[in-house]
């Protein structure tokens, strides 16, 4: 969730409290007048409390709106209700009222969510506050012979200024515990996308030392008469034919992201098709409502290689040539597992996580570092878990676009 700035967050803060606040005068003010029948003036504190009622209705509309708000405007509030705890300071009391120390308020929470300048006047005008209803504070009646009026008066104020202190502080602590998995978040992000850039540029320039003697094979593999070959031989001048085309498509394809008329699309059954060219001794187990036409982001096209790559290592390893793979396709999501049948993982360490920063499974590797990062640009979903009977079950969830997914099924039919 995006967080907003700080001015704003304390705007927010402020009317929340400010209702807390009207709420609570009212209940003083009918407590002092009619429990201890206190000869208070009426008009000036319940015109106080009226105009800060009426005063956070506007808040109200002006939080309505998208428009964020800047320091001034937060320092405005601030001074409006240190100008109305002010005057019903300095009627009710002035130093003798013992909700005196509530001017400490607005200086704890501008010091919190504005700038220092900022910070600073908020804390001279409450100091300006204090010193206003000092001077011309009027005297609680009956204060005199009532002292336990007084101390009845701190206690309450005692529990307020802790329930403040208390929500506010864990509030900070909170803000601090997500700003800290937040920068180990960028931390881990930082470390395995630093790997990948350079993983990158090792493929670029391997790529680039591929394409001269692709090329020349390819020369020589038109130059060569299958006519007078035996047919099996003509058979694997063929398939080596078909390989070399294969990889000739992937080294070029590692320039397409640099080349903006290359197309971003890919058919799924095209590049499952060339990923079984490059390992025929796998055997994959398809299944799901995904038709071969269907045209999906080139990247989905990488996750699915490099997935696939994975399970038929981590099955090899284990002695078995099985993968199977689901793909289905359901409210523009597509929804994938890729299930290997290798030795499995330990279901009870946090799999993903350690494996993007350090260690790693038998047959997972810098493979799924690629599709984690895949994922994450595409905005989808990736997790692992055991699979019944052995091996590992990997899903992903990733959005397609739903015009391409549309236009493939008019041409299925």
């Amino acid at each position: 969730m995006q967080s907003q700035p700080p001015a704003t967050a304390l705007l927010r803060t402020l009317y929340g409290l400010r209702w807390a606040a009207v709420g609570g005068q009212s209940l003083t003010i009918l407590w002092a007048t009619r429990g201890f029948d206190m000869g208070l003036p009426a008009w000036p504190l319940w015109t106080a409390v009226a105009v800060l009622a009426v005063f956070n209705v506007a808040v109200y509309l002006r939080l309505r709106s998208s428009r964020d708000a800047a320091p001034a405007e937060a320092f405005a509030h601030v001074l409006v209700d240190t100008a109305v705890l002010t005057w019903l300071v300095a009627w009710t009391g002035g130093i003798a009222n013992p909700f005196a120390s509530l001017f400490l308020l607005p200086i704890a929470l501008t010091a919190m969510a504005l700038p220092p300048a900022w910070a600073v006047a908020a804390a001279l005008s409450c100091v300006g506050g204090y010193m206003l209803s000092v001077h011309f504070g009027q005297p609680l009646p009956h204060l005199h012979d009532r002292f336990d009026l007084h101390l009845a008066g701190m206690a309450v104020n005692f529990f307020v200024s802790v329930a403040l202190v208390l929500y506010f502080l864990t509030r900070l602590a909170s803000a601090r515990d997500r700003r800290e998995r937040e920068l180990g978040d960028l931390r881990d992000r930082f470390v395995r996308n630093e790997g990948i850039l350079a993983l990158a540029t090792h493929a670029a320039s391997v790529a680039h030392e591929l394409n001269t003697p692709l090329g020349t094979m390819t020369l020589v593999l038109d130059d060569v008469d299958t006519a007078s070959l035996p047919a099996t031989t003509a058979e694997d001048i063929a398939m080596l034919r078909r390989l070399v085309d294969t990889c000739r498509d992937r080294v070029r394809s590692l320039a397409n992201p640099a080349d903006p008329a290359a197309s971003r699309l890919v058919d799924i059954g095209r590049v499952l098709d060339h990923w079984q060219l490059v390992r025929p001794t796998v055997v994959l187990m398809r299944s799901g409502n995904v038709e071969p036409q269907l045209r999906v982001d080139r990247t989905i096209g990488h996750l699915l290689l490099a997935l696939l790559n994975n399970a038929a290592d981590a099955s090899a390893a284990n002695g078995s040539q099985q993968v199977d793979l689901r793909l289905q396709l359901d409210d523009g999501m597509l929804d994938g597992a890729i299930r290997d049948y290798g030795t499995g993982f330990d279901a009870q360490a946090p799999f993903l996580p350690v494996l993007f920063r350090s260690g790693k499974p038998d047959g997972l590797g810098v493979g799924l570092a690629l599709s984690h990062a895949a994922i994450e640009q595409l905005g989808g979903e990736l997790d692992l878990e055991e699979a019944d009977g052995g091996g590992a079950v990997l899903h992903f969830r990733v959005p397609v676009d739903a015009r391409h997914a549309d236009a493939t099924k008019e041409t299925t039919r």
